[in-house]
């Protein structure tokens, strides 16, 4: 698995090359890593025991304060590490993963948040939602977020209850459903991976920007995916302290692009060279096409509805500004 953004707490790309403790991480690795196809068919105990197994193996490398989220996804999106301007790589098929390590940054706040479904109680509380940083919150900008174990009976209808609690904010949200959470600090809270939920990341502060693009069924060859791609350059967003985000359908990739690989990813680096580019193919996408720089909005987010924001065969892209050095 790589580590990108940091490796032994050197954190790159979103801080100064100086050595710095971690205080959040995101981690996404493809299903081949935590799951073999054998512990696959049929035996839940041992893919539950291989999963948690790898997730608390993972978390140990990292200081106990961190906060962690993982998930598991059918593939990857990540840049090697070594130079910014290192090619993306659109990884479909094999083992592969990355782990984002965000220190602490002035000025900006990272929470992590997880909600399960729970039949007995379908209440969303106000008040956990608002400990996430995603209510009563004016500084909010950006929330990345995570549906997970999608294809069990009312998932799809509890992703977009919670997600509707704060989409007609004027925020960017990201994300996608993926396979499994593997991991939410796992190790001091022991995870049930069968169950259903959603989890995710909330960056607040003044100093976030952030701009989403959506890449419908029309993009269908490098012409269109670059011109996706203008779209995103022309929200103006600084690409110093800055990361990219791809979440696509894993019916895109190369078949999709008559057997071309990596078009997408390309695309993007075309255009931001020296921004690091992380990301997942998922079974749905959430996002449309939205700038939050300041009080500039390129959709207002009550114009946004849910049709606008949950996807298939599509593929969304995101940069997140952290700020700038001082």
């Amino acid at each position: 698995m790589r580590t990108s953004l940091g490796e032994d707490c050197h954190c790159r790309g979103l801080s100064l090359n100086v050595h710095i403790l971690p205080q959040t991480v995101l981690y996404m690795a493809d299903s081949d890593t935590f799951i073999s196809l054998e512990e696959c068919r049929g035996h839940k105990r041992a893919r539950k025991r291989t999963t948690m197994d790898t997730a608390l193996a993972l978390e140990r490398l990292f200081p106990e304060q961190c906060h962690i989220l993982g998930i598991v996804t059918p593939g990857i999106i990540v840049t090697p590490m070594g130079s910014g301007s290192s090619r993306p790589q659109e990884i479909e098929i094999g083992e592969s993963g990355f782990a984002l390590l965000f220190p602490q940054i002035e000025g900006i706040k990272i929470q992590p948040f997880h909600f399960i479904k729970d039949p007995k109680n379908p209440t969303l509380e106000r008040r956990r939602l608002t400990e996430a940083g995603l209510l009563d919150n004016p500084e909010l900008r950006v929330v990345l977020v995570f549906g997970y174990n999608c294809c069990r009976v009312g998932a799809s209808d509890y992703l977009q209850r919670v997600i509707g609690t704060f989409s007609d904010l004027n925020v960017i949200v990201a994300g996608g459903q993926v396979d499994n959470l593997a991991s939410l600090t796992s190790e001091k809270h022991p995870l049930d991976i069968d169950a259903t939920g959603v989890a995710g990341l909330s960056f607040s502060g003044p100093r976030v920007q952030s701009a989403t693009v959506l890449l419908n069924e029309d993009v269908s060859d490098e012409k269109t995916a670059e011109a996706a791609m203008q779209r995103l350059k022309a929200a103006g967003i600084p690409e110093r302290n800055t990361v990219g985000f791809m979440f696509a359908c894993v019916g895109r990739g190369s078949q999709y692009y008559r057997a071309k690989g990596n078009v997408e990813a390309d695309a993007f680096r075309k255009f931001f060279p020296g921004v690091p580019l992380f990301g997942f193919f998922g079974n749905g996408e959430i996002g449309c096409d939205r700038i939050v720089t300041g009080n500039f909005v390129l959709k207002k987010c009550n114009e946004v509805k849910d049709d606008d924001l949950f996807h298939s065969y599509t593929t969304v892209m995101a940069l997140i500004h952290l700020g700038s050095p001082k």
